[in-house]
């Protein structure tokens, strides 16, 4: 069965970005994918510190979730990503976790579909989902999007639970991303695997 990691980027395990996570975790189950959502918490997570040692190790100098994810990412076929909206842009620790992820387990991820979610109370959601899809876009992976821009308004989990249409964006969107999923496994089936890409090709402004 095919699976989706949902990362919850709140310091609130049952706060408003959860509950519309969860809104989508029930669609992806009733449409046959699995789910896990991961929770990171309130604990500080280290900033990436350009070290360079996951280029030469493999793994993240900083023994945390990173590292615990980046070795299970094979497991997963596809990556939601949510946050609430502080300042018009992602929690700071989902930031420094998907900076350290996306550095050292990015070839992993690559030809996954993936999407984000932000939760506000009025505004800055659009900067947010902005700032979050800039990880996908660098990656080659799919963007999932849906009938609307993926953000929902509430103060609670309560005041979600009224945004229709903000839940309804999050039931299609995990519709999109079953759908995507299932058509990638397709085209496996068929014999179509991912592109071969060309070696990259780095070019400096200033030399």
């Amino acid at each position: 069965m095919s699976k989706v990691l949902l990362i919850n980027g709140s310091p609130r395990e049952k706060g408003c970005t959860y509950t519309a996570l969860h809104e989508m975790e029930k669609t992806l189950n009733s449409c046959g994918v699995d789910t896990e959502i991961l929770q990171l918490g309130t604990k500080p997570i280290n900033d990436c510190i350009a070290c360079g040692r996951c280029s030469r190790d493999g793994y993240c100098v900083f023994d945390d979730a990173v590292n615990r994810i980046a070795a299970r990412a094979g497991e997963f076929d596809g990556l939601v990503v949510g946050s609430p909206v502080y300042y018009s842009g992602p929690t700071a620790s989902l930031t420094a976790f998907l900076d350290r992820l996306f550095y050292t387990a990015s070839s992993k991820l690559k030809g996954k579909p993936a999407c984000c979610i932000v939760s506000c109370r009025r505004g800055g959601a659009t900067a947010a989902y902005d700032r979050l899809n800039k990880y996908f876009g660098i990656s080659s992976m799919p963007i999932v999007t849906s009938q609307y821009w993926n953000q929902i308004h509430g103060n609670t989990p309560e005041e979600v639970m009224q945004d229709r249409e903000g839940l309804q964006t999050m039931r299609t969107l995990a519709q999109n991303m079953a759908w995507l999923i299932k058509c990638i496994e397709a085209g496996k089936t068929a014999g179509i695997d991912l592109p071969i890409y060309e070696p990259k090709t780095p070019t400096n402004f200033i030399r």
